[in-house]
């Protein structure tokens, strides 16, 4: 790596001294929020997450039964970023197991306060259950407060969560997670 006291800057040529700055500067000034599109695999789905991707599966007990989940998900910009997706093999276990699912969520960052949930505009899924966008105030694992939001959303028999977590959630971070998801 390069480095560069200021004292040696200010000895160069004007401009030279400040395309060398601007160089110096230029990793600092990467975003860490690098938007790109993924494709849940099996899916319809099409969102943005802000890194790339890892990929895991895993038998979890959803509607009293084992069923296959698969996720992607990342860390960026102090956020944890994630897509989780299920097929129940019956669309009409997706409304309980939404709830569960949620719940379970909710649980699980040992939320405070009643949670702001409100309706999800996402065309292409099911009517029943309705999508939803959920957010909530807890702990994170390691004790510390964490925001967390949450949308849940079912398109035939398959059932979806995608979730944001972080100390402090920004709004533009968010709009843009959410406001990308999209059937194709």
């Amino acid at each position: 790596m390069l480095t560069i006291s200021r004292g040696a800057v200010c000895l160069l040529p004007r401009p030279t001294a400040a395309l060398l700055m601007a160089m110096v500067m230029l990793p600092a000034c990467s975003p860490a929020l690098n938007w790109r599109e993924v494709r849940p695999e099996g899916t319809r789905l099409a969102l943005l997450l802000p890194c790339k991707p890892d990929k895991a599966q895993k038998t979890v007990p959803l509607g009293g039964q084992a069923t296959q989940l698969s996720m992607l998900g990342c860390d960026a910009g102090g956020a944890t970023f994630a897509v989780a997706v299920a097929d129940l093999g019956d669309a009409a276990k997706a409304a309980p197991v939404l709830a569960q699912w949620q719940s379970l969520t909710l649980a699980n960052m040992k939320a405070g306060a009643a949670p702001q949930v409100s309706p999800l505009k996402l065309p292409g899924t099911a009517a029943l259950p309705p999508a939803s966008l959920v957010k909530a105030e807890g702990q994170g694992p390691d004790g510390k407060p964490v925001s967390g939001q949450a949308a849940y959303f079912a398109q035939g028999s398959q059932v979806f969560q995608v979730v944001m977590y972080s100390p402090r959630i920004t709004p533009e971070a968010a709009e843009t997670f959410f406001s990308s998801l999209k059937f194709e």
